[in-house]
Protein backbone atom coordinates (compact mmCIF):
# COMPACT_ATOMS: atom_id res chain seq x y z
CA UNK A 1 0.00 0.00 0.00
CA UNK A 2 2.66 2.12 0.97
CA UNK A 3 4.94 1.46 -2.50
CA UNK A 4 1.20 2.51 -4.50
CA UNK A 5 0.77 5.68 -2.80
CA UNK A 6 3.72 6.78 -3.51
CA UNK A 7 3.92 6.22 -7.13
CA UNK A 8 0.75 7.49 -7.12
CA UNK A 9 1.67 10.76 -5.36
CA UNK A 10 4.49 11.02 -7.75
CA UNK A 11 2.01 10.59 -10.74
CA UNK A 12 -0.05 13.23 -9.12
CA UNK A 13 3.12 15.91 -8.46
CA UNK A 14 3.50 15.78 -12.26
CA UNK A 15 0.49 15.76 -14.14
CA UNK A 16 -1.48 19.28 -14.72
CA UNK A 17 -5.14 17.95 -13.68
CA UNK A 18 -7.86 19.70 -15.65
CA UNK A 19 -11.17 21.01 -13.71
CA UNK A 20 -14.61 19.43 -14.83
CA UNK A 21 -17.46 22.20 -16.09
CA UNK A 22 -18.70 24.25 -12.61
CA UNK A 23 -16.20 22.46 -10.95
CA UNK A 24 -17.17 24.87 -7.48
CA UNK A 25 -20.83 23.40 -7.81
CA UNK A 26 -20.02 19.89 -7.21
CA UNK A 27 -19.50 18.02 -4.51
CA UNK A 28 -16.04 15.93 -3.83
CA UNK A 29 -14.95 12.66 -2.52
CA UNK A 30 -11.92 10.73 -1.76
CA UNK A 31 -11.10 7.22 -0.99
CA UNK A 32 -7.27 7.03 0.55
CA UNK A 33 -4.78 4.04 0.95
CA UNK A 34 -6.32 3.57 4.04
CA UNK A 35 -7.47 -0.07 5.18
CA UNK A 36 -10.53 1.11 6.50
CA UNK A 37 -11.21 2.66 2.70
CA UNK A 38 -13.92 5.07 3.97
CA UNK A 39 -15.07 7.70 1.78
CA UNK A 40 -14.37 10.93 2.61
CA UNK A 41 -17.04 13.13 0.96
CA UNK A 42 -18.72 16.31 1.01
CA UNK A 43 -15.98 18.60 -0.03
CA UNK A 44 -15.84 21.58 -1.86
CA UNK A 45 -13.08 23.53 -3.78
CA UNK A 46 -13.39 27.53 -4.62
CA UNK A 47 -10.16 27.09 -7.42
CA UNK A 48 -8.08 24.70 -9.29
CA UNK A 49 -5.02 25.05 -7.01
CA UNK A 50 -6.77 24.34 -3.85
CA UNK A 51 -8.58 21.05 -5.29
CA UNK A 52 -4.76 20.29 -7.11
CA UNK A 53 -3.00 21.11 -3.32
CA UNK A 54 -5.51 18.38 -1.88
CA UNK A 55 -4.77 15.55 -3.80
CA UNK A 56 -1.22 16.09 -3.83
CA UNK A 57 -1.70 16.28 -0.17
CA UNK A 58 -3.57 13.28 0.77
CA UNK A 59 -3.07 10.99 -2.55
CA UNK A 60 -6.30 9.28 -2.89
CA UNK A 61 -6.49 6.10 -3.96
CA UNK A 62 -10.18 6.83 -5.76
CA UNK A 63 -10.84 10.66 -6.50
CA UNK A 64 -14.56 11.10 -7.10
CA UNK A 65 -16.94 14.67 -8.23
CA UNK A 66 -21.16 14.55 -8.02
CA UNK A 67 -22.77 15.09 -11.48
CA UNK A 68 -24.75 17.22 -9.77
CA UNK A 69 -24.61 20.64 -9.18
CA UNK A 70 -25.31 22.71 -5.96
CA UNK A 71 -25.30 25.92 -4.14
CA UNK A 72 -24.05 24.40 -1.07
CA UNK A 73 -21.99 21.58 -2.10
CA UNK A 74 -19.28 21.38 0.90
CA UNK A 75 -22.88 21.22 3.27
CA UNK A 76 -22.58 17.91 4.98
CA UNK A 77 -26.13 16.63 4.23
CA UNK A 78 -27.53 16.49 0.65
CA UNK A 79 -30.76 18.65 1.54
CA UNK A 80 -28.41 21.55 2.70
CA UNK A 81 -26.23 21.55 -0.43
CA UNK A 82 -29.67 22.76 -2.72
CA UNK A 83 -29.67 20.63 -5.90
CA UNK A 84 -29.57 22.75 -8.88
CA UNK A 85 -29.35 20.24 -12.11
CA UNK A 86 -27.19 17.49 -12.62
CA UNK A 87 -24.95 15.79 -15.82
CA UNK A 88 -27.03 12.81 -17.54
CA UNK A 89 -24.55 9.85 -16.78
CA UNK A 90 -23.94 6.99 -18.33
CA UNK A 91 -21.99 4.15 -16.50
CA UNK A 92 -20.98 1.39 -18.73
CA UNK A 93 -19.14 -1.66 -17.17
CA UNK A 94 -18.14 -5.57 -17.67
CA UNK A 95 -19.98 -6.05 -14.55
CA UNK A 96 -23.35 -5.15 -16.11
CA UNK A 97 -22.83 -7.30 -19.85
CA UNK A 98 -24.10 -10.49 -21.02
CA UNK A 99 -21.51 -13.35 -21.37
CA UNK A 100 -18.52 -10.66 -20.89
CA UNK A 101 -15.35 -12.27 -21.34
CA UNK A 102 -12.62 -13.12 -18.75
CA UNK A 103 -9.67 -11.64 -19.87
CA UNK A 104 -9.63 -7.73 -18.85
CA UNK A 105 -8.59 -7.14 -22.50
CA UNK A 106 -11.20 -9.24 -24.56
CA UNK A 107 -13.26 -7.83 -21.16
CA UNK A 108 -12.51 -3.89 -22.01
CA UNK A 109 -13.16 -4.40 -26.25
CA UNK A 110 -16.31 -6.03 -25.47
CA UNK A 111 -17.65 -2.87 -22.91
CA UNK A 112 -15.62 -0.07 -25.66
CA UNK A 113 -17.97 -1.26 -28.61
CA UNK A 114 -20.99 -1.01 -26.03
CA UNK A 115 -19.96 2.55 -25.61
CA UNK A 116 -19.83 3.43 -29.29
CA UNK A 117 -23.41 1.57 -29.59
CA UNK A 118 -24.56 3.69 -27.09
CA UNK A 119 -23.32 6.70 -28.63
CA UNK A 120 -24.65 6.29 -31.54
CA UNK A 121 -28.31 6.68 -29.20
CA UNK A 122 -27.49 9.65 -27.88
CA UNK A 123 -26.40 11.28 -30.95
CA UNK A 124 -28.63 9.70 -33.81
CA UNK A 125 -31.96 9.26 -31.44
CA UNK A 126 -32.00 12.24 -28.93
CA UNK A 127 -29.95 14.24 -31.08
CA UNK A 128 -27.43 15.50 -28.55
CA UNK A 129 -24.72 17.48 -29.95
CA UNK A 130 -21.10 15.75 -29.41
CA UNK A 131 -19.95 18.75 -28.08
CA UNK A 132 -22.51 18.15 -24.83
CA UNK A 133 -20.74 14.82 -24.76
CA UNK A 134 -18.04 13.91 -23.04
CA UNK A 135 -16.42 10.26 -23.16
CA UNK A 136 -14.26 8.99 -19.96
CA UNK A 137 -12.50 5.81 -19.83
CA UNK A 138 -13.29 4.73 -15.95
CA UNK A 139 -10.04 2.96 -15.25
CA UNK A 140 -11.79 0.09 -14.04
CA UNK A 141 -13.98 -1.99 -16.54
CA UNK A 142 -15.62 0.56 -18.82
CA UNK A 143 -16.59 4.02 -19.76
CA UNK A 144 -18.74 6.85 -18.48
CA UNK A 145 -20.19 9.06 -20.80
CA UNK A 146 -21.00 12.29 -19.73
CA UNK A 147 -23.99 14.29 -20.93
CA UNK A 148 -23.75 18.28 -20.09
CA UNK A 149 -26.53 19.66 -22.47
CA UNK A 150 -28.43 22.16 -20.46
CA UNK A 151 -32.03 20.35 -21.52
CA UNK A 152 -31.09 17.52 -19.51
CA UNK A 153 -29.68 18.92 -16.31
CA UNK A 154 -33.03 19.33 -14.44
CA UNK A 155 -34.32 15.96 -15.34
CA UNK A 156 -35.16 14.16 -12.40
CA UNK A 157 -34.62 10.23 -11.41
CA UNK A 158 -38.05 9.21 -13.29
CA UNK A 159 -37.15 11.04 -16.50
CA UNK A 160 -34.01 9.50 -16.73
CA UNK A 161 -35.16 6.38 -15.90
CA UNK A 162 -37.35 6.97 -19.24
CA UNK A 163 -34.45 7.25 -21.15
CA UNK A 164 -32.88 4.26 -19.80
CA UNK A 165 -36.03 2.83 -20.83
CA UNK A 166 -35.86 3.58 -24.27
CA UNK A 167 -32.07 2.78 -24.97
CA UNK A 168 -32.63 -0.94 -23.67
CA UNK A 169 -35.95 -1.51 -25.42
CA UNK A 170 -37.97 -2.12 -22.58
CA UNK A 171 -41.74 -1.99 -23.74
CA UNK A 172 -40.90 -2.45 -27.28
CA UNK A 173 -43.09 -5.04 -28.75
CA UNK A 174 -41.53 -6.48 -32.12
CA UNK A 175 -44.76 -7.75 -33.47
CA UNK A 176 -46.30 -4.01 -33.73
CA UNK A 177 -42.96 -3.88 -36.02
CA UNK A 178 -42.66 -6.67 -38.02
CA UNK A 179 -46.00 -6.70 -39.94
CA UNK A 180 -47.87 -8.39 -43.04
CA UNK A 181 -48.22 -5.63 -45.95
CA UNK A 182 -50.98 -6.41 -48.23
CA UNK A 183 -49.58 -5.89 -51.90
CA UNK A 184 -52.88 -4.60 -54.96
CA UNK A 185 -52.76 -5.09 -58.33
CA UNK A 186 -55.80 -3.62 -60.29
CA UNK A 187 -58.72 -2.06 -59.27
CA UNK A 188 -57.65 -3.21 -55.77
CA UNK A 189 -57.41 -6.85 -56.52
CA UNK A 190 -55.42 -8.48 -53.47
CA UNK A 191 -52.26 -10.09 -55.64
CA UNK A 192 -49.68 -10.99 -52.54
CA UNK A 193 -49.15 -10.83 -48.54
CA UNK A 194 -45.90 -9.74 -47.55
CA UNK A 195 -43.85 -9.79 -44.16
CA UNK A 196 -42.37 -6.51 -43.82
CA UNK A 197 -40.52 -4.51 -41.19
CA UNK A 198 -39.26 -0.68 -41.42
CA UNK A 199 -36.85 -0.13 -43.88
CA UNK A 200 -33.16 0.82 -42.75
CA UNK A 201 -33.24 4.02 -42.97
CA UNK A 202 -36.40 4.94 -40.32
CA UNK A 203 -35.61 6.56 -37.70
CA UNK A 204 -34.99 5.14 -34.40
CA UNK A 205 -35.77 1.54 -32.64
CA UNK A 206 -37.35 0.99 -36.77
CA UNK A 207 -34.43 1.45 -37.82
CA UNK A 208 -32.25 -0.40 -35.81
CA UNK A 209 -34.46 -3.46 -36.09
CA UNK A 210 -34.00 -3.64 -39.70
CA UNK A 211 -30.23 -3.19 -39.60
CA UNK A 212 -30.23 -6.32 -36.67
CA UNK A 213 -31.91 -8.43 -39.36
CA UNK A 214 -30.08 -7.11 -41.83
CA UNK A 215 -26.60 -8.36 -39.87
CA UNK A 216 -28.58 -11.52 -39.31
CA UNK A 217 -28.77 -12.45 -42.68
CA UNK A 218 -24.91 -11.31 -43.77
CA UNK A 219 -23.56 -14.05 -41.09
CA UNK A 220 -25.75 -16.39 -42.22
CA UNK A 221 -24.80 -16.22 -45.94
CA UNK A 222 -20.88 -15.47 -44.49
CA UNK A 223 -21.09 -19.49 -42.66
CA UNK A 224 -20.74 -22.74 -44.56
CA UNK A 225 -23.74 -24.27 -45.32
CA UNK A 226 -23.96 -26.91 -43.27
CA UNK A 227 -23.40 -24.31 -40.02
CA UNK A 228 -25.76 -22.28 -41.39
CA UNK A 229 -28.31 -24.85 -42.23
CA UNK A 230 -27.58 -26.36 -38.52
CA UNK A 231 -28.00 -23.06 -37.02
CA UNK A 232 -31.55 -22.28 -38.17
CA UNK A 233 -32.85 -25.68 -37.96
CA UNK A 234 -32.28 -25.76 -33.88
CA UNK A 235 -34.69 -22.69 -33.62
CA UNK A 236 -38.22 -24.06 -32.45
CA UNK A 237 -40.43 -24.23 -35.11
CA UNK A 238 -38.26 -24.48 -38.02
CA UNK A 239 -37.25 -27.60 -38.74
CA UNK A 240 -33.98 -28.82 -41.55
CA UNK A 241 -36.23 -28.10 -44.59
CA UNK A 242 -37.32 -24.91 -43.28
CA UNK A 243 -33.84 -24.09 -42.84
CA UNK A 244 -32.63 -25.68 -45.98
CA UNK A 245 -35.38 -23.56 -47.91
CA UNK A 246 -34.63 -20.17 -46.10
CA UNK A 247 -30.91 -20.69 -46.52
CA UNK A 248 -30.88 -21.10 -50.22
CA UNK A 249 -33.32 -18.36 -51.03
CA UNK A 250 -31.40 -15.71 -48.62
CA UNK A 251 -28.07 -16.85 -51.11
CA UNK A 252 -29.96 -14.66 -53.91
CA UNK A 253 -28.43 -11.62 -54.53
CA UNK A 254 -31.32 -8.93 -54.35
CA UNK A 255 -32.01 -10.10 -50.64
CA UNK A 256 -30.04 -7.80 -48.89
CA UNK A 257 -31.36 -4.83 -50.79
CA UNK A 258 -34.48 -6.33 -50.50
CA UNK A 259 -34.51 -6.49 -46.53
CA UNK A 260 -32.83 -2.21 -46.61
CA UNK A 261 -36.14 -1.74 -48.35
CA UNK A 262 -38.18 -4.23 -45.37
CA UNK A 263 -39.11 -6.64 -47.70
CA UNK A 264 -38.61 -10.06 -45.57
CA UNK A 265 -40.67 -12.25 -48.17
CA UNK A 266 -38.97 -11.00 -50.78
CA UNK A 267 -37.73 -15.21 -50.91
CA UNK A 268 -40.01 -18.42 -49.65
CA UNK A 269 -40.18 -19.62 -46.47
CA UNK A 270 -39.18 -16.81 -44.83
CA UNK A 271 -42.35 -16.09 -42.60
CA UNK A 272 -41.63 -19.88 -40.76
CA UNK A 273 -38.07 -18.70 -40.00
CA UNK A 274 -38.77 -15.33 -38.95
CA UNK A 275 -42.30 -15.78 -37.06
CA UNK A 276 -40.08 -18.22 -34.74
CA UNK A 277 -37.14 -15.95 -34.29
CA UNK A 278 -39.76 -13.12 -33.50
CA UNK A 279 -41.23 -15.42 -30.80
CA UNK A 280 -37.62 -15.96 -29.86
CA UNK A 281 -36.81 -11.83 -29.08
CA UNK A 282 -39.72 -11.69 -27.23
CA UNK A 283 -39.08 -14.44 -24.87
CA UNK A 284 -35.46 -13.66 -24.24
CA UNK A 285 -36.04 -10.05 -23.34
CA UNK A 286 -37.95 -8.17 -25.78
CA UNK A 287 -36.33 -6.62 -28.53
CA UNK A 288 -32.88 -8.49 -27.47
CA UNK A 289 -31.48 -9.15 -30.63
CA UNK A 290 -28.61 -10.90 -29.55
CA UNK A 291 -27.18 -14.39 -30.36
CA UNK A 292 -28.28 -16.43 -33.61
CA UNK A 293 -26.07 -14.16 -35.10
CA UNK A 294 -28.21 -10.92 -34.71
CA UNK A 295 -26.67 -7.79 -33.23
CA UNK A 296 -27.84 -7.10 -30.02
CA UNK A 297 -29.32 -3.74 -31.30
CA UNK A 298 -29.76 -2.16 -27.18
CA UNK A 299 -27.95 0.53 -25.66
CA UNK A 300 -26.61 -1.10 -22.66
CA UNK A 301 -25.47 1.17 -19.32
CA UNK A 302 -26.07 1.00 -15.62
CA UNK A 303 -29.43 2.27 -15.12
CA UNK A 304 -28.93 3.18 -11.28
CA UNK A 305 -26.12 5.61 -11.87
CA UNK A 306 -28.02 7.46 -14.95
CA UNK A 307 -31.43 7.55 -12.52
CA UNK A 308 -29.20 8.86 -9.42
CA UNK A 309 -29.34 12.83 -9.37
CA UNK A 310 -26.65 12.95 -6.88
CA UNK A 311 -24.24 10.18 -8.01
CA UNK A 312 -20.36 10.44 -7.70
CA UNK A 313 -18.46 9.65 -10.38
CA UNK A 314 -14.64 9.16 -11.23
CA UNK A 315 -13.07 12.65 -11.69
CA UNK A 316 -11.08 12.59 -15.00
CA UNK A 317 -7.09 12.12 -15.05
CA UNK A 318 -7.26 10.79 -11.66
CA UNK A 319 -6.08 7.14 -11.24
CA UNK A 320 -8.10 4.33 -10.40
CA UNK A 321 -6.79 2.77 -6.95
CA UNK A 322 -7.68 -0.44 -8.69
CA UNK A 323 -5.72 -0.81 -11.19
CA UNK A 324 -3.18 2.10 -11.41
CA UNK A 325 -5.04 2.84 -14.85
CA UNK A 326 -5.51 6.91 -15.38
CA UNK A 327 -9.35 7.78 -16.01
CA UNK A 328 -9.25 9.05 -19.23
CA UNK A 329 -10.79 11.73 -20.66
CA UNK A 330 -11.72 10.91 -24.70
CA UNK A 331 -13.31 12.78 -28.06
CA UNK A 332 -15.77 10.01 -29.95
CA UNK A 333 -13.07 9.85 -32.59
CA UNK A 334 -10.55 9.46 -29.71
CA UNK A 335 -12.25 6.60 -28.63
CA UNK A 336 -12.17 4.53 -31.64
CA UNK A 337 -8.45 4.17 -31.43
CA UNK A 338 -8.33 4.16 -28.29
CA UNK A 339 -6.29 1.26 -26.26
CA UNK A 340 -6.85 1.42 -22.35
CA UNK A 341 -3.76 -1.02 -21.81
CA UNK A 342 -0.96 1.10 -23.70
CA UNK A 343 -3.26 4.28 -23.76
CA UNK A 344 -3.96 4.59 -20.02
CA UNK A 345 -1.30 3.43 -18.54
CA UNK A 346 1.07 6.11 -16.81
CA UNK A 347 3.93 4.23 -15.09
CA UNK A 348 7.05 2.82 -16.68
CA UNK A 349 9.06 -0.12 -17.18
CA UNK A 350 11.86 -0.14 -14.45
CA UNK A 351 11.97 -3.47 -13.20
CA UNK A 352 9.55 -4.47 -9.31
CA UNK A 353 10.34 -7.65 -7.36
CA UNK A 354 6.95 -8.73 -6.83
CA UNK A 355 5.19 -11.97 -5.10
CA UNK A 356 2.09 -13.12 -7.11
CA UNK A 357 -0.54 -14.99 -5.00
CA UNK A 358 -1.43 -16.90 -7.97
CA UNK A 359 -0.96 -17.61 -11.91
CA UNK A 360 -1.76 -14.39 -13.41
CA UNK A 361 -1.84 -13.23 -17.39
CA UNK A 362 -2.43 -9.93 -18.38
CA UNK A 363 -1.42 -7.77 -21.79
CA UNK A 364 -0.34 -4.49 -21.50
CA UNK A 365 1.84 -2.17 -23.47
CA UNK A 366 1.70 -4.49 -26.33
CA UNK A 367 3.01 -6.54 -24.59
CA UNK A 368 1.56 -10.42 -23.08
CA UNK A 369 2.67 -11.50 -19.78
CA UNK A 370 1.77 -14.77 -17.85
CA UNK A 371 3.39 -15.74 -14.65
CA UNK A 372 3.34 -18.81 -12.25
CA UNK A 373 2.56 -17.76 -8.14
CA UNK A 374 5.76 -17.05 -6.74
CA UNK A 375 8.46 -14.18 -7.25
CA UNK A 376 8.89 -12.41 -10.69
CA UNK A 377 10.42 -9.32 -11.98
CA UNK A 378 7.79 -7.26 -13.73
CA UNK A 379 7.74 -3.56 -15.79
CA UNK A 380 6.48 -0.75 -13.07
CA UNK A 381 3.30 -0.26 -14.88
CA UNK A 382 2.83 -4.10 -14.45
CA UNK A 383 3.41 -3.87 -10.60
CA UNK A 384 1.13 -1.07 -9.81
CA UNK A 385 -1.64 -3.09 -12.18
CA UNK A 386 -1.04 -6.20 -9.89
CA UNK A 387 -0.60 -5.01 -6.58
CA UNK A 388 -3.82 -1.85 -7.02
CA UNK A 389 -5.56 -5.69 -8.02
CA UNK A 390 -4.53 -7.33 -5.03
CA UNK A 391 -2.71 -10.45 -7.12
CA UNK A 392 0.51 -9.57 -5.91
CA UNK A 393 2.47 -8.14 -3.04
CA UNK A 394 5.87 -6.24 -3.51
CA UNK A 395 9.04 -8.35 -2.79
CA UNK A 396 10.47 -11.85 -3.23
CA UNK A 397 8.67 -14.58 -1.73
CA UNK A 398 9.81 -16.19 1.31
CA UNK A 399 11.84 -18.97 1.10
CA UNK A 400 11.34 -22.15 3.32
Amino acid sequence: MNFLEARFREYYLQESLEMPPNFRSREWGFILFDPRRMMHRHKSFLSRNELVDYIRTVTPAHAYHSAALYQQPGAPTMKEKEWIGADLIFDLDADHLRNAPSRYGDMLALVKRETLKLLDFLLSDFGFSDQDIDVVFSGGRGYHIHVRDPMVQDLGSEERREIVDYLTGRGLDVRRVITKRVIRGDFGVEKATVLAIPSQNAPGWLGKINRSVLSFVKHLRDLDEDDAISKLSSRNGIGKDGATEFYENLKREDVLDQIKLGNLSSFKGSAKVWNPLIKDYLDDEGVHLLGFGLVDGRGETDEPVTTDIKRLIRYPLSLHGGTGLRVTPLSIDALRIFDPLSDAVVFGDDPVEVCLSSPFELEMRGEYYRWDEGSAEVPLCVAVFLMARGAAELGKALEG
